[in-house]
């Protein structure tokens, strides 16, 4: 593991180290000022190649860095941090993004857990509605990106109301048929990782690894537990407890949106990302995945959650202003 940098540092004349606001094995990620644009603060996401591959392979790993890092500094999305530099100093190499303030998704699901509750279900699909203009806008590059590292910790809260996926230490670069070296050695944090993630670089992932991430997410998020890892379900299908018998206050499209966003087989999930925000938010019924057993829903089921109540109440009333209406003409 690297030597974390200090407080005073310097990189390139420019940023200079305030402290570090993540850490790992892979290296960490530091905030900093911008010498230059005076005010403006950065964070600086110091990447760790593997020592063990050779001095041919590290520098095909480190030229392959520099190609994907200039690909993520032309990305312009509300719901991403503009990266803005990238370099290298003394072995060691650096993406340098937007700093985020706010708090992230875990932070506000920690505190909800502690305070013995949920956090409300339509505040989470309003985050999730966010989550997937982002990730539509990554899968739609050409080439793809895909992230392969979404969980509650990398999606902050800003205090303007905006969510923003953070991190793009794992992000992957689809060229054809091919799957590209990672910019970072690492297969994301095992709760959210889907099974074909577990290989590592010949792990052979798309863009349906990162709706299984999604709504693994989601699940931690709607139910202060953390999912059951992939590989346990391999071995063990029904370890994986529905979200309603952890969170009855959700609704069933909801549970059943997760459920098949988290189909241990890609090809049993939503093919995209705009298929799974229709099954989230309602305009799309997905079939239940495969070896995951839900009742049929009442009417009860169906408005026992804060969101199905009040679009219950809206169209109700809105018959009762439709026949008042016909009443009077």
């Amino acid at each position: 593991m690297l030597t974390p940098l200090k407080a005073g540092d310097v990189l390139r004349n420019r940023y200079q180290i305030r402290r570090i606001i993540g850490q790992g094995g892979m290296g960490s990620i530091y905030l900093a000022d911008d010498l230059r644009l005076e005010g403006r603060l950065c964070a600086l996401k110091e990447v760790e190649h593997d020592r063990t591959l050779s001095p041919d392979l590290l520098k095909e790993a480190r030229d392959q860095f520099f190609r994907e890092a200039t690909i993520l500094a032309r990305l312009d999305h509300p719901n991403l941090p503009k990266v803005s530099d990238y370099f290298s100093v003394g072995g060691r190499d650096y993406l340098v993004m937007d700093f985020v303030p706010g708090k992230d998704l875990r932070m506000l699901m920690l505190e909800a857990k502690s305070k013995g509750t949920f956090l409300s279900e339509l505040e989470v699909l309003g985050w999730a509605n966010q989550l997937a203009d982002a990730l539509t806008y990554l899968h739609s590059q050409d080439p793809p990106i895909v992230h392969r590292d979404i969980k509650p910790s990398n999606l902050k809260f800003t205090p303007g109301g905006v969510l923003k996926l953070v991190d793009f230490g794992l992000a992957k670069i689809l060229v054809g048929d091919e799957m590209t070296v990672t910019i970072v050695q690492g297969k994301g944090t095992a709760v959210y990782t889907p099974l074909e993630q577990y290989g590592g670089d010949i792990g052979h992932t798309d863009t349906r690894s990162d709706i299984y991430s999604f709504g693994a997410t989601l699940y931690h998020l709607l139910t202060n537990t953390a999912p059951i890892e992939a590989h346990e379900r391999f071995l063990h299908p029904d370890l994986l407890i529905p979200p309603r018998q952890i969170n009855p206050d959700l609704s069933v499209r909801t549970e059943r949106a997760i459920l098949w966003a988290m189909s241990l087989h890609p090809e049993e999930r939503p093919t995209d990302i705009e298929t799974f925000r229709k099954a989230l938010l309602g305009d799309y019924s997905p079939i239940a995945p495969q070896k995951i057993h839900l009742p049929s829903p009442t009417f009860f089921d169906l408005i026992s959650s804060p969101v199905e109540m009040t679009l219950a109440i809206l169209s109700v009333g809105l018959i009762l202003i439709s026949f008042v209406l016909t009443f009077i003409h």
